[in-house]
């Protein structure tokens, strides 16, 4: 396998006896700018303890180990796991683990494989299929990570980061950006990976709010969801059909508030369903 420097990575996955594995979503990055501009947008340093998650042929691995002090490396697939040994075997600063992360005890491996380091970043060019659990996964599980710098499937990345009144915001874009400040980097086009997936992907990265503790907001999320059960209907009537709640008696804290009593989830701000949340939970609770 030689030196990575001389390493082509569409050649590898074109040689005779290598599967490219779609039950794990497996699109190898190919594009040295792109890879450059997703480092650039993570603010990594020799101070930074990194996790990658599905290095693949190491595409982006090679730049996070120039930059970083210490990377964690999770690669559920092992037939790729004898390419970044070779790779990277005159690197000191990795830990490859094979495993799925999904099921991996991550604030584990943090203590035991991160020392010293001042901010923890994730980076990965994530499965497609799995996208969303492993964004919560990190949200909801993991501690003392910093930022997520994530490619993803174009149209998710445009919900992470979309704004109120348009048509990709819902509640998954209410619940991130209530756990996380959300900043659309930029597209990625499909042509730039092999093999070709069928949609563009887009890099987004998401700083985590410290104050933020997931398990006190989980009935939050659960009415932002409720709030979005059916898109063409108003707040009131999803609420409605949701907590069985009195249609008037919404209206009235929607009006206390200042807000339309006949508005649609998209166009409320994420202060606007706390605010909401907060008189409802008073009024339901009686």
């Amino acid at each position: 396998m030689g030196n990575y420097n001389n390493v082509d990575r569409k050649s590898i996955v074109s040689q005779k006896g290598f599967s490219v594995k779609k039950r794990f979503s497996q699109n190898f990055l190919l594009d040295e700018n792109i890879i450059t501009n997703i480092i650039a947008g993570s603010d990594i340093d020799e101070n930074t303890g990194v996790i990658e998650i599905g290095p693949g042929l190491g595409a982006l691995t090679k730049q996070i180990l120039e930059k970083a002090k210490q990377t964690l490396l999770y690669e559920i697939d092992r037939d790729l796991i004898p390419h970044l040994e070779a790779f990277f075997k005159d690197s000191k600063n990795w830990t490859l683990l094979n495993k799925d992360v999904l099921k991996a005890d991550i604030n584990e491996d943090i203590l035991g494989y991160f020392k010293e380091v001042n901010r923890i970043v994730v980076i990965s060019n994530l499965p497609y299929h799995i996208t969303t659990p492993i964004i919560m996964k990190f949200l909801e599980e993991v501690e003392n990570i910093d930022s997520l710098v994530l490619m993803m499937q174009l149209e998710v990345g445009k919900r992470l980061t979309s704004k109120p009144n348009t048509k990709d915001y819902n509640a998954l874009s209410v619940i991130i950006q209530h756990q996380t400040d959300a900043k659309y980097l930029f597209k990625v086009p499909r042509t730039v990976f092999h093999p070709r997936p069928n949609v563009d992907s887009a890099v987004v990265r998401l700083d985590i709010k410290k104050d933020i503790k997931n398990s006190e907001y989980q009935d939050f999320y659960r009415f932002v969801h409720n709030c979005f059960l059916q898109r063409r209907k108003t707040l009131v009537n999803n609420l409605n059909f949701a907590y069985n709640f009195p249609k008037d008696d919404i209206k009235m804290i929607l009006v206390e508030l200042g807000l339309d009593p006949l508005a649609r989830s998209e166009s409320l701000e994420l202060e606007d369903f706390l605010r909401v949340y907060d008189l409802f939970n008073k009024d339901l609770r009686g």
